[in-house]
């Protein structure tokens, strides 16, 4: 029997399987369709201090492998997450939940954190710096170490639940940010977040979103967050979560093996709204088949190759 526990800062998952924030929503939907306290986890959507419409449509369209997105963080705001949706949330999901939290000031972030941290619920915080497609805030402090370690403090000193920081891949040199994060207190680091792109449309000349530019999730990003996994896992020591492109239970281990010790999954959400559940499922009988007994075993384990 193999097992597939892992554990997160001492959050103990049945399985590093979590759906990634802004594809799952608040888990409601999801519910609906199947049992998804069969998931190790999961990150519910971006939240923000004031509830956000989010970008002007279109702000989705499709490429080879994958697809663009511009939603630019629509939440209903931190008060109506922490008074409607996580008693819902509640009912339907009896294990601890990855509470995504997004800002444009570093008190933003803070205020968010700290409120977020007293929610029994909440298993961890991940602290998206990373967010491409807003005008302003979002991605500009994890663009620079000094930033987002400047967040990482901030969050950090109102928190007590632990804290992962979510990065851009949007950047020259990724483990040094993620260096900076631990060196300010990080918990654990989540990368990467979408990557910058475009579409034009032939017959209109003009840009398909209206954000001009937009988020590529989806099979094409994989092999570039794979590369990023390893580079920070090369240069920090605290936990990872993986996450782009995941598609597959195979794309799991691999993550794993890059040194992810969980892994989120995307876009393939968007796709089939049974992927998550469908990899959970997998995942065992893959395990077997490459004569793995336990996931935490295999963590980092492509770089003593």
């Amino acid at each position: 029997m193999v097992n597939t526990k892992v554990a997160l800062s001492g959050l103990v998952l049945d399985n590093p399987v979590i759906p990634a924030s802004g594809t799952f929503g608040y888990g409601h939907e999801f519910a609906e369709l199947y049992d998804i306290n069969i998931l190790g986890s999961f990150s519910f959507k971006g939240t923000t201090r004031e509830p956000r419409f989010g970008n002007e449509p279109p702000r989705i369209a499709e490429t080879a492998s994958g697809m663009l997105n511009a939603v630019g963080l629509q939440n209903p705001g931190i008060d109506r997450v922490i008074g409607e949706e996580l008693p819902k949330l509640r009912k339907v999901f009896h294990k601890p939940v990855v509470a995504n939290i997004s800002g444009f000031s570093v008190d933003e972030y803070a205020q968010c954190c700290e409120r977020i941290d007293k929610e029994e619920q909440v298993g961890l915080i991940e602290v998206n710096i990373s967010c491409p497609n807003v005008h302003r805030g979002g991605m500009s402090f994890g663009t620079s170490p000094e930033s987002a370690a400047q967040v990482t403090k901030a969050v950090k000193a109102v928190t007590k639940k632990p804290v992962y920081m979510k990065l851009s891949p949007n950047v020259t040199d990724i483990a040094a940010i993620a260096k900076a994060c631990e060196e300010a207190g990080a918990d654990g680091i989540s990368l990467i977040n979408t990557l910058m792109g475009m579409r034009i449309d032939l017959k209109k000349r003009a840009p398909v979103i209206k954000n001009v530019t937009g988020g590529l999730s989806g099979p094409a990003v994989f092999p570039v967050a794979l590369r990023m996994v390893w580079q920070v896992y090369e240069a920090v020591k605290i936990p990872i979560i993986g996450m782009g492109g995941v598609t597959t239970a195979e794309d799991v281990i691999e993550m794993m093996l890059a040194g992810a010790t969980a892994v989120e999954v995307g876009a393939a959400n968007l796709v089939d709204p049974f992927a998550s559940k469908k990899i959970v499922e997998e995942l065992p009988y893959v395990m077997e088949r490459l004569h793995i007994e336990n996931l935490t075993d295999i963590i980092g384990g492509a770089h003593n190759g």
